[in-house]
């Protein structure tokens, strides 16, 4: 059995009365904690509403994303992009990746046509420059779906174990991510 782990926001108010839980549009966790309880008071809140937590991730992420339809691929496009979407994406690795460890040779953001992302057998992750259009739970799938190639170059089972480990919901964000035209 895979344990789980749910990654949330845990933002300490001194003007919150009591515990409270939202789920942003772009699927993110934030708990709201009032000064006067301790953060594992709000560990133990977030695990006793898994089950509901989960469901809400679920239901965001079943509303299909919107990608402005003025982005064909063209050049201008692109090139205006590429910065920001190579330092989302870095950002984004570096976080991933102090839990996986992995070893990766170059980052590149590519105007593909038909790919969001790849991963190189010479430990190369490429990503499609539109990656900075996605909702943010979609952008850390994608992400952490081409850094569990550099462990597993495959789809197996321990591939899915791997992504599972940061992306419970990856089966959702993938049918998601698969629904969508680049």
């Amino acid at each position: 059995m895979i344990k789980r782990t749910l990654v949330y926001i845990l933002q300490k108010s001194s003007r919150a009365r009591r515990l409270r839980i939202e789920i942003t549009p772009d699927a993110q966790v934030k708990v709201t904690l009032p000064r006067f309880l301790s953060e594992k008071t709000a560990e133990n809140f977030v695990r006793e509403k898994a089950k509901w937590i989960l469901r809400k991730i679920r239901e965001i992420a079943s509303t299909p994303p919107i990608i402005p339809h003025t982005l064909k691929g063209a050049r201008r496009e692109y090139l205006e992009s590429k910065s920001r979407a190579k330092k989302l994406v870095r950002e984004k690795l570096i976080r991933f990746n102090r839990i996986y460890n992995f070893s990766f040779r170059k980052i590149a953001i590519r105007n593909q046509g038909s790919r969001w992302g790849s991963c190189s057998k010479k430990a190369n992750l490429n990503f499609n420059y539109k990656i900075i259009f996605l909702p943010e739970n979609l952008a850390d799938y994608l992400i952490v779906h081409e850094l569990c190639h550099l462990k597993e170059m495959n789809h197996s089972k321990k591939f899915w174990e791997l992504v599972a480990k940061t992306v419970p919901e990856y089966k959702t964000f993938r049918k998601q991510l698969k629904k969508m035209k680049i």
